[in-house]
């Protein structure tokens, strides 16, 4: 008999000191007599959240016992501890894990709520991932809601079946006593669970949400959800998400609902994270899945999964009504302009991008990130947007990036496996009836500036960078003060190829003047660069390491893009059948 036949799994979660933060873990295993020893381990990452975080850092006090009594473990490395059952059937193993993180992507416990991200606090047994396995939650106290997209075992409170690990890693819990409504849409139920309070308006979201729900499905023409979980925590600044199989975790500002712009962000995070339902979750890399849990996951195609993420829900709240079409002109032109505006994205193509992700610094943040990196969430959303005028011209209004997006999920589910870079282009071409040979090397794999008046010109857009042939002189460095009342002004950043890249400024120099008059926080803004010329000198004084110095730094133009856009009103017929299929209008 296989191991997935044999084993049985049951997880029980108890919380005694929810206050400093801690998860009581018991892992009973059944079926193990053929064995002297079980090795367990505890992932290093979470899918969707593309860091190693060494999730067994934070458990204590392993043990295990055969028949109430304990028996012999030992950890053999990083992540993995092994149980000397001596071939007994049935093994109970106990840990705790300490969980004080605020993020949608680990655990976070305290005497108000727990929210379990399930690869940080669930080992499962080598050579077992495919095994199934139930989860029994016992509240603390007086909590008494549980919301997760886990199916619930007829009969057990509070007892969900994961049929493998895969789905029970996939499958985040929030625990307390958190606000749940629902909502249906496109034929599915939808659970809403609110921690943190907030000045939301809940029968606004349940028709707002829908109708994000509805336009997606529309994308892809099916809905693979029976049920599906928004777990949402309300911070007093909060923000991001983590897609899931059937739900998401969701980070908001408890405050932020009743303003538009608040609302709309909101909105957006909704339809970013729920267009993941399709796009990565099962239209997805062949390399996200099945995962290896233990080392990272290497893609050249986030540039798709994440960025087409952030460019579609542009899409979907137009669609929705949510924001004008003027809004998602300016709404796209920014990312473009982010874009063009990073050094960074000469340095690293959409690909390389992809592929960094697990040295992204996004999570791994240096002073010169900006110079050496580009998001494949920006880019991507920037090339999602290229290719999607470029389809829709071709074929004159007949087909969309929503038409390659529909027939790749339908591919996968077929396939019942992710796809290659060859299959993606493949599809773009097969639907667009053009070669993208040449975008794909100067946007996916080179890093080709972009070509935003060509493309919105396709739809009768025009574009202008407004710094286009002015030559306005800059330092190339922003200041971050120490700390409040200090007065003193430090360099937080440099950027490539500037002046102050060019003459040796540095992160963290301490810039006291330039041309003698005292530093002020916006560099540029100073007289004596505003009032200067591109090639002119300036003098910058600083210390450094407590030492003074004086920099001489050739002002150089600033190369930054500024964009204004008019939607025509005098448009070729050709450009508005491109705008219609594209904007709706």
């Amino acid at each position: 008999m296989t191991a997935k036949s044999q084993v049985k799994i049951n997880f029980e979660v108890s919380f005694k000191e929810p206050q400093a933060h801690y998860a009581e873990v018991q892992m009973e295993l059944a079926g193990v007599a053929a064995k002297t020893y079980v090795d367990v381990k505890m992932p290093v990452w979470t899918p969707g959240s593309y860091l190693v975080r060494e999730f067994a850092k934070s458990v204590e006090d392993f043990g295990a016992t055969v028949n109430g009594k304990a028996v012999k473990t030992e950890k053999v490395n990083k992540n993995t501890w092994r149980v000397y059952n001596a071939k007994a059937n049935a093994v109970k193993i106990n840990y705790r894990v300490y969980a004080f993180e605020v993020s949608v992507r680990t655990a976070f416990i305290d005497d108000s709520h727990a929210f379990l991200s399930p690869a940080s606090i669930f080992m499962f047994p080598d050579g077992m991932i495919k095994n199934p396995s139930t989860v029994k939650i016992i509240p603390f106290g007086k909590w008494d809601q549980v919301s997760t997209g886990l199916e619930p075992v007829a009969g057990q409170k509070f007892t969900y079946a994961a049929p493998d690990f895969d789905i029970l890693f996939d499958s985040p819990i929030e625990v307390g006593n958190q606000e749940i409504f629902e909502f249906n849409a496109a034929g599915v139920r939808h659970e809403v669970a609110m921690y943190g309070g907030g000045n939301y308006d809940k029968e606004k979201l349940k028709v707002d949400m829908a109708k994000i729900v509805e336009q997606e499905t529309a994308v892809f023409g099916e809905n693979p959800n029976k049920h599906y979980t928004f777990i949402v925590h309300n911070y007093a600044q909060g923000g991001g998400g983590l897609e899931h199989l059937n739900s998401t975790v969701l980070g908001a500002t408890r405050n932020a609902y009743t303003s538009d712009r608040g609302y709309a962000g909101f909105l957006n995070l909704v339809a970013h994270e729920y267009f993941h339902l399709w796009n990565v979750k099962r239209l997805r890399p062949i390399a996200l899945g099945p995962f290896d849990y233990e080392n990272e996951n290497y893609t050249t195609n986030l540039w798709i999964a994440e960025g087409f993420t952030s460019y579609y829900p542009t899409k979907m709240m137009l669609r929705a009504g949510f924001t004008t079409p003027e809004g998602f002109v300016t709404s796209n032109l920014g990312a473009i302009g982010t874009v063009m505006n990073t050094p960074g994205s000469k340095i690293n193509s959409a690909a390389e991008s992809s592929f960094n992700a697990w040295i992204n610094p996004a999570y791994r943040p240096s002073e010169n990130s900006n110079n050496t990196f580009i998001s494949y969430y920006t880019k991507g959303q920037v090339v999602g947007l290229m290719m999607d005028l470029e389809i829709v011209n071709a074929t004159k209004g007949a087909k969309s990036l929503d038409d390659v997006m529909k027939a790749m999920y339908l591919q996968c589910k077929t396939l019942k496996r992710g796809y290659t870079d060859a299959e993606f282009k493949a599809m773009v071409e097969k639907i667009s009836g053009i070669s993208f040979t040449n975008f794909w090397n100067k946007y996916v794999t080179g890093t080709d500036d972009v070509e935003f008046a060509k493309y919105f010109a396709y739809a009768g857009i025009d574009v202008v960078n407004e710094n286009e042939g002015k030559s306005v002189p800059y330092l190339g460095a922003t200041a971050a003060r120490a700390s409040a009342g200090t007065g003193k002004v430090f360099v937080g950043s440099v950027k490539r190829s500037s002046g102050a890249w060019n003459g040796g400024l540095n992160v963290n120099d301490e810039v006291t003047a330039i041309d003698g008059a005292p530093a002020e926080m916006a560099f540029d803004k100073m007289s004596q660069i505003s009032n200067k010329k591109v090639g002119d000198v300036v003098n910058v004084s600083i210390v450094r390491d407590g030492i003074k110095r004086d920099l001489a730094i050739t002002l150089t133009a600033n190369p930054d893009v500024r964009f204004k856009s008019t939607i025509k009103n005098d448009a070729t017929p050709a450009q508005l059948v491109v705008r219609k299929k594209w904007m709706g209008i």
